[in-house]
């Protein structure tokens, strides 16, 4: 009945399609029974299709599409589709309006402070005291002229003024990074394309364009775009885990479980689907959807992913409190313990920098409190003491007056104190080098990435595509019984052996692989699909053979069953049903794997003959081993037939099946080496960078293909070891991992060849854990395909292919290669190296002024009661070294004399002994000048001293000097600063940076104005020509004096220390050092209190793109890879772990707590190991240790799993 109640209304649908009152008249199905079915799961949804609409096909029907030919693509029925169905767009997160950024830098201690004391100073100002007796009071208001009272209100207004000028900066940075932010956002997602067909041609659209009814090919290493339900599938496995927490991949088939889901990863084979639902109406929109509302309400967020628990993601749920304390509660006493530590180790230098920071804030504080308890005590025992003057009521406002006077120079020195500029300096340097990468083809994720590369040690790169230029061609092949050295004619080759050679080639290569004509006439033509699958294709050319016509006599649709290649095969067989009965299995992959299933080989006559053991090593020593030590991937191509009478194989049975083969042909696949790779790996290693090449080919390939481009040189000491090798080596008698094990390895290793990922995995985890070394090892590793995921995941900056990549590495890794080069690579490590130098070149400008502002401020305070540096003039040289200089400093280009140091390492300080002697050197020379002037200036240059001024009284020339002379001092030390290693040459290279010559000028143009038009709200009177002329040779002075410093070796000053450690290893408690999981820093709980707001931006940004990209990228944010979902250390201790997992466990989703009564196939497996069910662990929080205990039991779709993600 309600089939036909259905189709009625798509009937009724086409009459009413002209009428557009009915929208979802228009198709047999409506938006709200496509979202139901959607909801149900495996067996539920297979029932309910039975029922209402008889098989996949009747939903095609009733969406109006075609399963072969899929939508016409005509534009009135896709727009029809998107208003009825909406679009595949999920809206991001509202950016944050300006108003709100600058309401946050309005949070800032430090401003808040200045605020008070400003305001404060402007209320008293207005304040005319009675006319009472002026001697009472004490020798307060002499020289209080007519008309000063007035004009006491500018410097308050002035102190507000500059708050406002800081505030807006700071706020104008944070909305400019968050725009650059978005738009790389976009611009990643507008690249992100998928394959449907449409009016029969399969083509290739952007994500955002599917919509519902779209026919979509999906393959291996895709991330799902939409919803959809499976029309034809060859052995699809898919990772849920991203929407269900379960780890095990999920079988896709007709017969049992149809429905795909967006923002799920396809971990093997291939198929179509019908689009069923887009955009907000997916199921990674509709968790978005309630995400985004929760957005402000933190606690209702939390019931309804209590309610969700199953559904939302563990990572993501996590992402949207990142002020939480780590382990969820409040914490309080936790947090206090943990303040200190720097979260863990990701970005090296925000963890030295906060550290730094904090310090120096704290010391700025400390001074500051004394400057005004002297100065409050100085008054105080004068006046009171001295003098002996009682306390008069009428009085009382002018004391105020002085005591607000104090508390204001107080906090100038603090302001001056406080480096708030470096977090700033941070931000433009990494947000300038991302947009400055964006050209030399590095696409930055995560913008600690880029300067955690100017560390890396150790690159683990692939070879195909990255070292090479990933365009495959056939050049050798042994085909009956004759090893060609180039492809032969087809003449040459019998005719019954070419057909099994076309045949076996166009079936059993994926259809998605083919080979198009060049884009531009005479290049060469393109291939498209796996790059192996199409040199086989274009072999089949070169024979005068055409594939395509194979392909259209056998369809996909044809194919009576296909064992996909994956990483654990290394080979593909795709089974034909022929017409009486009989099936015959075509076979390729690696050579030595499908030779040894070989027990037959196609003779010189084309008559199949006995394949033995004895001939199998024949043609390895013969044809394959000659043809790799070339640098050639070999490939073997077999088939078998299964004689019609004998009753039909166990095809679930692989092994049984892809056996006693008869051989074909062995071809040998070349991939040249980049032109550009050799050179560049000369400088990584001159650089101090290992790099280690990790494939899935053989050890002679490999071997050739690392010497051709310089990683390997003849005669060094190394070692090229195969993966089973690598194995056996590193693990003990029971099979576990050792690390003393892997330390003796990896060293001397330089080759990795037939490397499974899991290989990779181990690797790059055993130099990241490896003690050996004094510094400890930063990874950078390079991958393209899914299963490089865990690896990217787990180095310190994961390198994906932008063109040859799947989504699942290109969401593991931190930086994309937009053009797949390994010389990119190096670009990326002197970006980093830059980024670094940067910092360094800024601390050292500003410790200088800050010794010396300081040092002034409190000396001048108590020796003058009055600061030398007013207030005003304070923010303003703030403003030069904060964030004048650190636009200047940041911005320097990188040059290649950056590849000649060896790397920083992590436990490197920031200054270093030359800087510091650079700063302390400066700093005394500075010092000298300003007191020279403060105390002896007036007699110098024959004018008033302006020490011991009364109240509001007018500026002084001599303390202008001192200002102007300050001001020029540290410009010119401006340009000492661009140079941190001692060099002698400070001008090299000023004019490649325009900014820093701008920002020079325009300062000291400024600072012109200021002191002639200053007046008094910049307590300034106008100078001579002549007083300029000293202050700018007393400022000039600092260039001299910089060369004498650097004539001074650092090595004699051993009792200078360096400042600004990273945090040892040692000071952070085991917990702190789980997986990666991107939370805000924790020594901001300390900042916050005091200084340092603006280090949230750069975090709190990344949460936000991270929670906005959440389902899209369906959040690998802990993943070590699905399979490692169990603890790492189970994944290395059981690696076969993943093949026997692959029988289909369906995920009890709506049943949560049947689990805990049913032991899931997970519990049962096994090795045991206390963690084994915690997916916690990798999801993006860290629990600490008793937690796991009690966690033990807990599988991963249980509720106190739930209740720990949802914390």
């Amino acid at each position: 009945m309600g089939d036909m109640a259905n189709n009625s209304v798509a009937y009724g649908g086409v009459k009413n399609s002209l009428r557009e009152a009915n929208h979802d008249g228009d198709f047999g199905i409506t938006l709200a029974e496509l979202r139901a079915l959607m909801e149900l799961r495996s067996t539920d949804a297979l029932r309910k299709i039975q029922e209402s609409y008889g098989d996949v096909y009747g939903i095609c029907s009733k969406l109006k599409t075609s399963p072969n030919e899929g939508l016409s693509g005509n534009p009135a029925d896709l727009e029809r589709r998107e208003a009825v169905f909406g679009k595949n767009f999920i809206p991001p997160k509202k950016p944050k309006t300006f108003l709100q950024l600058v309401w946050e830098a309005l949070q800032d201690v430090t401003l808040i402070i200045l605020e008070i004391a400003a305001i404060v100073s402007l209320g008293l100002s207005f304040y005319q005291p009675p006319e009472g007796d002026n001697a009472l009071c004490g020798e307060v208001s002499v020289g209080e002229e007519e008309g000063e009272g007035e004009t006491g209100w500018i410097e308050g207004a002035a102190i507000l003024l500059s708050v406002v000028c800081v505030v807006l900066v700071t706020a104008f940075n944070d909305w400019s990074k968050e725009k650059q932010f978005r738009g790389l956002q976009s611009r990643i997602e507008q690249e992100q394309k998928f394959t449907v067909i449409r009016g029969g041609q399969v083509i290739q659209i952007p994500v955002a364009d599917i919509t519902v009814g779209d026919i979509a090919q999906v393959k291996y290493g895709d991330l799902l775009p939409a919803d959809g339900i499976l029309i034809q599938g060859n052995d699809l496995k898919i990772d849920e885990s991203s929407l269900t927490g379960e780890s095990d991949h999920v079988k896709k088939s007709l017969d049992k479980d149809p429905l795909l889901l967006s923002g799920t990863h396809v971990m093997e084979g291939s198929g179509r689907m019908v689009v069923t639902a887009v955009g907000v109406n997916s199921q990674t929109g509709i968790i978005f959807t309630l995400l985004g509302a929760g957005g402000e309400e933190e606690e209702k967020k939390d019931e309804k992913k209590k309610e969700k628990k199953t559904k939302a993601q563990d990572g993501a749920a996590m992402e949207m409190q990142p002020l939480k304390s780590e382990e969820g509660g409040d914490g309080d006493e936790k947090d206090k313990k943990k303040a200190n530590l720097p979260k863990k180790e990701k970005s090296v230098l925000q963890g030295k920098l906060t550290k730094l920071a904090v310090q120096i804030g704290k010391a700025g504080l400390l001074m500051s409190a004394i400057t005004v308890i002297i100065l409050v005590l100085y008054f105080v025992i004068d006046t009171f003491w001295v003098q002996k003057r009682p306390w008069l009521a009428e009085c009382t406002p002018i004391y105020i007056q002085y005591f607000v006077k104090f508390f204001i120079i107080g906090v100038t020195v603090l302001v001056v104190a406080v480096p708030e500029g470096l977090p700033l300096a941070v931000t433009i340097s990494l947000a300038y080098s991302v947009k400055k990468m964006m050209k030399d083809n590095n696409l930055v994720r995560h913008l600690d990435a880029c300067e955690t590369m100017g560390n890396a040690t150790a690159i683990c790169s692939d070879k195909t595509g990255t070292l090479t230029m990933n365009r495959m061609t056939v050049v050798q092949a042994y085909i009956n019984e004759k090893h060609y050295k180039k492809v032969p004619e087809p003449e040459a080759i019998p005719p019954n052996i070419l057909s099994y050679l076309v045949t076996g080639i166009s079936v059993n290569c994926a259809y998605t692989s083919k080979i198009l004509p060049p884009e531009k006439e005479g290049g060469l033509p393109r291939h498209v699909g796996n790059k192996t699958e199409c040199a086989l294709l274009g072999l089949l050319l070169d024979l005068k053979r055409d594939y395509q016509d194979v392909r259209n006599e056998i369809p996909e649709e044809a194919l009576y069953k296909v064992y996909t290649f994956n990483s654990v095969r290394k080979s593909m067989s795709t089974v034909l049903k022929n017409s009486d009965g009989s099936y015959r299995i075509f076979s390729k992959g690696a050579s030595e794997i499908i030779l040894k299933k070989c027990f037959k080989i196609l003779s010189a006559n084309g008559e199949a003959k006995v394949f033995r053991p004895r001939d199998r090593d024949d043609i390895v020593k013969t044809v394959i081993e000659p043809m790799a030590s070339e640098g050639l991937r070999t490939i073997c191509l077999a088939f078998r037939d299964f004689p019609a009478g004998e009753p039909e194989p166990e095809w679930d049975n692989e092994n049984d099946i892809v056996t006693g083969l008869t051989c074909i042909a062995v071809v040998g696949i070349e991939d040249p080496v980049r032109p550009e790779v050799p050179d560049a790996i000369k400088k990584c290693q001159r650089a101090g960078i290992t790099v280690r090449m990790v494939t899935g080919d053989n050890i002679n390939t490999a071997r050739a293909i690392a010497t051709k481009c310089g990683i390997l040189h003849p005669g060094e000491d190394f070692l090229c070891l195969e993966g089973k090798d690598f194995n056996r080596r590193i693990r003990n008698e029971k099979g576990e991992i050792e690390q003393e094990r892997i330390d003796k390895i990896w060293p001397k290793l330089r080759v990795l060849a037939r490397s499974s990922p899991t290989d990779k995995h181990t690797l790059v985890k055993g130099i990241i854990d490896s003690t050996v070394s004094e510094q400890r090892q930063v990874v950078a590793v390079t991958g393209d395909g899914t299963n490089d995921g865990p690896a990217l995941k787990k180095a310190d900056v994961g390198f994906a292919m932008g063109i040859a990549g799947t989504d699942v590495a290109k969401e593991a890794s931190d930086i994309i290669l937009t053009d797949d080069n390994f010389t990119s690579i190096v670009k990326a490590v002197m970006w980093g190296r830059n980024v670094y130098d940067s910092i360094s070149k800024f601390l050292q400008f500003q410790l200088t002024v800050n010794v010396v502002a300081v040092i002034v401020a409190f000396t001048g305070a108590c020796i003058t009661q009055d600061s030398p540096l007013k207030a005003v003039q304070m923010l303003w040289v703030n403003l030069i070294m904060d964030t004048l200089a650190s636009l200047a400093l940041a911005t320097e280009p990188p040059t290649e004399s950056l590849l000649l140091r060896k790397p920083y390492g992590r436990n490197k300080p920031l200054i270093s002994r030359t800087m510091m002697k650079n700063i302390l050197g400066h700093a005394f020379y500075q010092l000298v000048v300003v007191f020279t002037l403060l105390f002896a200036g007036e007699k110098f240059f024959d004018i008033d001293s302006g020490r011991n001024a009364p109240l509001h009284a007018p500026p002084s020339e001599h303390y202008t000097i001192v200002f102007n002379t300050f001001v020029l001092m540290q410009l010119f030390n401006e340009i000492n600063a661009r140079k941190i290693h001692g060099e002698r040459n400070v001008f090299e290279g000023i004019f490649n940076n325009a900014i820093f010559c701008t920002i020079v000028l325009g300062t000291f143009v400024v600072q012109i104005i200021i002191v002639q038009f200053g007046g008094k709200p910049f307590s300034c009177s106008e100078l001579s020509i002549e007083q300029w002329l000293w202050s700018i040779f007393l400022g000039m002075g600092t260039l001299l004096w910089g060369q004498l410093i650097s004539t001074i070796p650092t090595s004699r000053l051993k009792f200078l220390k360096e400042a600004g450690h990273g945090t040892q290893k040692e000071e952070i408690p085991e917990e702190e050092l789980a997986e990666d999981v991107e939370e805000i820093d924790h020594a901001e709980r300390e900042l916050r209190r005091g200084q340092i707001l603006w280090f949230r931006g750069l975090n709190r940004i990344q949460t936000q793109i991270r929670v906005v990209n959440a389902f899209r990228s369906s959040l690998y944010e802990g993943l070590e890879k699905p399979e490692s979902r169990s603890s790492i250390h189970n994944f290395m201790t059981h690696p076969e772990f993943r093949i026997e997992d692959s029988e289909p466990h369906i995920p009890l989703i709506d049943d949560t707590d049947a689990e805990d009564d049913a032991p899931t196939k997970r519990n049962s497996s096994p090795p045991p190991s206390p963690n084994k069910n915690n997916n916690a662990v990798d999801s993006g929080i860290h629990l600490t240790i008793e937690m796991n205990k009690s966690a033990t039991s807990s599988s991963p779709g249980s509720p106190l799993h739930s209740l720990e993600t949802s914390l």
